[in-house]
């Protein structure tokens, strides 16, 4: 079996972080590896793979692909896997734009599709194996399938691939565009020091509903928390995440922290992330809690409580302490 590496590039021109996991994660199943790129100009992120040793490298470029788009993503990614013939098993990182596009692109090869795979590996006959979190991340499940499949991997499900650079020939594929009604105007991102879920960071800090508690002096300090929060995640370069509990408080009609949406969900129904570090302030530490935290390397917590969840086994440090106060030394700390 021929394994087809199916990559994007970034606003850069470059491979990403979830790219490179791919790439790392189809270079140890032992297989053959075709590569297949789409981007406004590949050239550069192939040379980047020269040292993987691919047995071809497959590229769609131009100024329609340099963007996420359904028609032309889609268009781009079947015209390489049709140039890739042979390949049973197509490897992608799950970004949001091949997520959008692929479960198509699958359909109209006549492929099947899996996303949220943690982890790809060939069983004791040889068959490919994928394994992917279930029943809300609570049981994990084995799965393999006829080829050809198409697997999208999960951040974290790899190590980044890294190798020489080098000169590496691209058969490049032309691609009719047709007529779309989305035409892409710009990108609009937040600066850097607005964007507070960053999946790339070494460490994670969750609010939990605490903060918009009264505190020791029997009043509301949501403003203080809201700076406090907002001024460690500049200091730190941390991502933000927050409980289910803190997250609906607004929809009671309790004040919230401004900065907090649904996508900053952490648990049970929320998000698992996958970072180094993880610091739990102002959360109980229950099961819903913390359910999402499996994938944290190494979790702590501040709480007054010391019988709270994250006391009971869930935490490898639990700190006994007010969280305005931790966060106003640490402040002080790492603004010097």
């Amino acid at each position: 079996m021929n394994v087809l590496v199916l990559l994007h590039t970034d606003e850069r021109g470059a491979l990403g972080r979830g790219a490179l996991e791919a790439v790392g994660v189809a270079a140890g199943l032992g297989l053959p590896v075709t590569v297949g790129i789409v981007g406004e100009s590949v050239q550069a992120a192939a040379d980047s793979l020269a040292g993987l040793g691919a047995a071809a490298v497959f590229g769609v470029e131009g100024a329609e692909f340099g963007s996420a788009r359904y028609s032309t993503d889609a268009a781009a990614a079947e015209a390489i896997c049709r140039a890739a013939d042979g390949c049973g098993l197509v490897v992608a990182p799950g970004t949001s734009r091949w997520m959008r596009a692929l479960p198509g692109v699958a359909q109209r090869v006549g492929a099947r599709v899996d996303s949220h795979v943690v982890g790809l590996a060939a069983d004791g006959s040889g068959a490919m194996v994928a394994r992917r979190w279930v029943y809300r991340n609570r049981m994990e499940a084995a799965v393999t399938r006829p080829t050809p499949w198409m697997v999208l991997l999960d951040s974290g499900a790899g190590a980044a691939w890294s190798g020489p650079n080098g000169a590496v020939e691209v058969q490049r594929s032309t691609v009719d565009v047709l007529s779309s009604r989305t035409e892409v105007l710009r990108v609009e991102s937040p600066q850097a020091d607005q964007q507070t879920i960053r999946p790339e960071a070494k460490l994670l800090m969750v609010a939990g509903a605490g903060w918009t508690k009264k505190q020791k002096d029997g009043q509301t300090h949501v403003p203080e928390a809201s700076e406090l929060i907002q001024d460690l995640l500049r200091l730190t370069g941390a991502s933000l995440g927050s409980s289910k509990s803190l997250v609906d408080l607004g929809s009671e009609g309790e004040s919230v922290l401004p900065f907090l949406t649904h996508m900053h969900q952490v648990g049970q129904t929320g998000s698992s992330p996958r970072h180094a570090k993880g610091l739990a302030t102002c959360c109980h530490g229950e099961e819903p809690h913390v359910v999402g935290w499996r994938f944290v390397n190494e979790r702590r917590a501040v709480n007054l409580d010391a019988n709270c969840g994250w006391g009971r086994k869930k935490a490898d440090v639990l700190y006994v302490a007010d969280a305005f106060e931790v966060a106003r030394e640490i402040r002080k700390l790492l603004g010097a």
